[in-house]
């Protein structure tokens, strides 16, 4: 696979990421749902300080720390993909790598440059959603270098309202939601590209078996004096 078709596939992520991201932050209000597709596909705008799907790590230290370790990690994945390519591994391992570095790449620009890119969101004395739409590039913003949050905003909940059945354990009669994370582009790019890999592992991985030497056949009687070439 040649490196441009990747790089192609990696920019056309990112862009569609950011683009996305910018448009929710700039249109809609923290926690602000607008349905798309019946009830089942939604817009829901929401930010968090973590990891893919919503889930957090260890405060402002943790945020830094998870924000240095995506840059090393991609850093390390552009030499990665570059060396699959020099090796010609299997092209469909090739793009799910390629996704993969896209989707953390597109996050990591969120929590570098979101907090000094937008306006506050929330109440500054309260730290509450003031449901205000934020503004980019005005001169104030909301966090520091490596403090930006995620932005969020694809939702499915497939089954809504529904309830286990009393005689299920543990949950029985309480109500659930299928499927509740909001997450991002970049989240469905680096969870595509993972499941990919391993379901198809065995023939991304597989091995050239060796060739067996051809077999010579002759009439030729094979002595001391008689050797066939």
């Amino acid at each position: 696979m040649k490196g441009r078709n990747i790089i192609f596939i990696i920019l056309a992520i990112i862009i569609a990421d950011q683009a996305l991201k910018f448009h929710i932050k700039l249109n809609y209000a923290s926690g602000e749902e607008h349905k798309i597709i019946g009830n089942w596909f939604r817009l829901h705008f929401v930010e968090n300080e973590g990891m893919a799907w919503g889930w957090k790590f260890g405060g402002g230290f943790g945020k830094i720390a998870l924000t240095l370790f995506r840059l090393v990690a991609v850093i390390w994945g552009s030499f990665l993909i570059r060396d699959f390519i020099r090796k010609q591994y299997h092209k469909g391992f090739i793009i799910c790598a390629g996704l993969i570095y896209a989707g953390a790449l597109g996050n990591l620009i969120d929590s570098m440059f979101y907090g000094i890119i937008f306006d506050t969101s929330f109440n500054p004395d309260t730290f509450e959603n003031a449901q205000v739409v934020a503004k980019a590039f005005t001169g104030t913003h909301y966090g520091t270098f490596l403090h930006g949050k995620v932005v969020d905003m694809l939702y499915f909940p497939i089954i809504s309202h529904a309830h286990f059945p009393s005689w299920f354990p543990i949950w029985g009669g309480e109500e659930f939601e299928f499927f509740r994370p909001v997450f991002n582009i970049a989240d469905a790019s680096i969870s595509f590209g993972v499941i990919t890999i391993l379901v198809f592992q065995n023939r991304f991985f597989k091995k050239h078996q060796e060739q067996t030497p051809a077999t010579v056949e002759t009439d030729t009687v094979v002595d001391d004096n008689n050797q066939v070439s």
